[in-house]
């Protein structure tokens, strides 16, 4: 396990009345605005995620918490009590009425490696899936909400029924840690990236490997699949984003190459977009087609581990090593 990378995953696939500005730099030269910012949190912030209507955000910190905000006010809706070390990461299910965690606390003997699941509105938790060896990194749950995916350090894929908390199916093909997994916009297929610098294509009804995705010098750090899921995205160990063809892998373009270190990566939702934070407490807006510098957000104290747009695009938030998060207008 490379604890570096570890918690650069934490990244993934991330607020009070004290304001910071940014800098827009390239050909849109936009006018100056200022981040809501907002306070709460204990420890760095590694997990973001916005509610399919935009309306909260969710945060998750090396606190054992996860905090829910209301957006337009940047009012703490609900501080849900993980018990636990880490949060790695946070997802809202399609409608947005659940909201499920993977977390880790180390003061129990032997890991407790749990993944959360919590009635979005209220903050009860709904249920708490336990059937893991590792730490569990990241979690997705399928376009229709049913099902929920996670990855884990022992290099396994594993697909959940939400209802019920009923473990489906375990894929095991990967040789080390899961970093990303996320559905096919149809559902039906399931792609996972891994430390072994491989990506897995799975059948997602039956947990049967499809394909395999080779041709990476790094760890895969995060996976998008366009809005048509013809392509696939990858951010990667290396620096690099990279675009493929999601059914026979083949490499179509590389957008950015020879960055910075990247800190945390986010993709818009309709995939023309993405932002990356590296190691200077900014963050880089970028044409996803081209890797072209749209602008560049500065106002961070800390370094920026998490990013998550909103999913019209229009925002973004970054959570920060300073226990912060920022939400900026990107238009």
């Amino acid at each position: 396990m490379h604890v570096p990378v570890k918690f650069l995953v934490l990244s993934l696939l991330f607020l009070t009345s004290s304001f910071s500005g940014f800098s827009c730099i390239g050909a849109a030269n936009a006018a100056e605005k200022i981040p809501r910012t907002l306070a709460g949190h204990a420890g760095p912030v590694y997990a973001l995620a916005f509610s399919p209507d935009g309306r909260t955000l969710a945060s998750g910190a090396c606190d054992g918490s996860v905090k829910v905000w209301d957006t337009a006010s940047g009012r703490l809706l609900h501080t849900l009590a993980v018990h636990a070390d880490d949060v790695f990461h946070v997802a809202f299910s399609p409608d947005g009425h659940t909201l499920a965690c993977s977390c880790d606390d180390h003061a129990i003997g032997s890991g407790d490696h749990r993944i959360k699941i919590w009635d979005a509105a209220s903050g009860m938790l709904l249920c708490t899936l336990t059937n893991q060896q590792e730490d569990v990194f990241p979690v997705a749950f399928s376009p229709d909400g049913r099902t929920l995916a996670s990855g884990g350090e022992d290099g396994s894929v594993k697909v959940w029924d939400v209802a019920s908390g009923k473990l489906l199916c375990t894929c095991t093909s990967h040789r080390e840690t899961v970093y990303t997994v996320t559905f096919s916009p149809d559902g039906r297929t399931l792609a996972s990236g891994s430390q072994d610098g491989s990506i897995r294509v799975w059948d997602t009804a039956s947990g049967s490997l499809l394909r395999t995705i080779a041709g990476h010098s790094d760890a895969i750090l995060y996976l998008a699949f366009s809005p048509d899921g013809r392509t696939l995205t990858t951010g990667n160990n290396d620096n690099s984003i990279k675009v493929r063809d999601a059914v026979s892998g083949r490499l179509l373009r590389t957008p950015v190459s020879h960055a910075p270190t990247f800190c945390a990566v986010a993709f818009s939702s309709d995939g023309r977009t993405l932002a990356i934070s590296s190691g200077d407490k900014s963050i880089k807006i970028r044409d996803a087609v081209s890797g072209k510098l749209l602008r560049t957000l500065k106002g961070h104290a800390g370094v920026v581990k998490a990013l998550a747009f909103s999913p019209d695009g229009h925002r973004l938030a970054s959570g920060d090593d300073e226990r912060s998060v920022k939400i900026w207008s990107l238009r």
